[in-house]
């Protein structure tokens, strides 16, 4: 596995614009998502596009919503339309290695982004978030501000998401340092906002006495944090991880300990231009199948530097 410091994103942000030569740029780039409802998933396929687009291919962004069924439906579709490259959020670890492999018998080069299948050496690349390196610093800075006592809460992704568990795992490395730290509820939010809300609506019925949240990802934080103000339970230091607008704004008022930037921007424009490289030569740009793009921790202290959805400036 390869590794993108936080150093190599942010010259990837600012890298040039890309020259088009549509001498060889020619075709349909198929992005599937998650869900473009959620404002990181949106991202993932509009900077995707935006870059198959500059490059000089047709795109088209379409969402399975994590439905394995509708991403069969969508990946059949890319190959009827004879798509020169797909790039796919897949829906599940376990269930997406067929479509993937469906995809790459059909003579179609598939890049993953953000979520990786329980199978190697059938997808071109696999580009995702380092995980592991992210819950970890999120989970230092929420220690940080949480201290050594407290009971806490943490809200869990979907569960057929390797990112889910993976970033678990990478707070209770963390956490689990600190006897006093207890954990009195844990609950799976499904990345969901709404069921985020729900979710802290019940444990705060069972578990009146919470000090502290830690979220899998930023909507599901958002979710508790507005559950917690209907209760009156202000103080309850909430941390979260994505990166989103929505979650900055939370830290910039004072409602969200912090943030985990995933570098989704990053990732998505490198699969557009890996697979455009594997277009025009019939091989990988780059040897490793999986690759991990460093995260970035982003508090009060430096939200200033936030300068787009999921974009962080020097």
């Amino acid at each position: 596995m390869i590794k993108m410091t936080k150093r190599a994103l942010l010259a990837v942000v600012a890298a040039a614009p890309l020259m088009a030569n549509t001498a060889w740029a020619e075709g349909l780039i198929s992005i599937i998502v998650n869900d473009p409802a959620n404002p990181y998933w949106f991202t993932e396929g509009e900077v995707a596009r935006a870059t198959a687009e500059e490059l000089g291919y047709e795109a088209t962004v379409s969402a399975h919503r994590g439905d394995t069924n509708t991403e069969a439906n969508l990946v059949d579709a890319a190959i009827t339309n004879n798509a020169v490259a797909i790039i796919l959020d897949p829906a599940n670890a376990d269930g997406s290695v067929g479509v993937v492999r469906r995809a790459t018998e059909a003579g179609i080069p598939v890049f993953l982004v953000n979520a990786e299948i329980n199978e190697s050496g059938i997808a071109i690349g696999q580009l995702v978030s380092n995980n592991a390196q992210g819950a970890a610093i999120g989970a230092v800075e929420w220690q940080r501000i949480v201290g050594d006592e407290a009971n806490y809460v943490e809200l869990l992704g979907n569960p057929a998401d390797n990112n889910a568990a993976t970033r678990s795992n990478g707070y209770a490395t963390v956490i689990d340092q600190y006897p006093g730290l207890v954990e009195v509820a844990e609950e799976v939010a499904n990345w969901d906002r709404t069921q985020g809300f729900n979710r802290m609506q019940s444990i705060i019925q069972a578990n009146p006495d919470i000090d502290a949240v830690i979220s899998g990802n930023d909507e599901m934080a958002l979710g508790a944090i507005a559950a917690l103000q209907e209760a009156g339970m202000t103080d309850v230091i909430v941390g979260g991880f994505d990166g989103s607008p929505d979650a900055v704004d939370a830290i910039i008022a004072g409602d969200l300990a912090y943030t985990v930037l995933q570098p989704v921007a990053v990732f998505s424009r490198e699969a557009v231009i890996q697979a455009d490289y594997y277009i025009r030569n019939g091989e990988p740009m780059v040897d490793e199948e999986k690759q991990l793009f460093d995260c970035i921790l982003i508090t009060a202290d430096d939200v200033d530097n936030y300068t787009g959805p999921f974009t962080l400036s020097q």
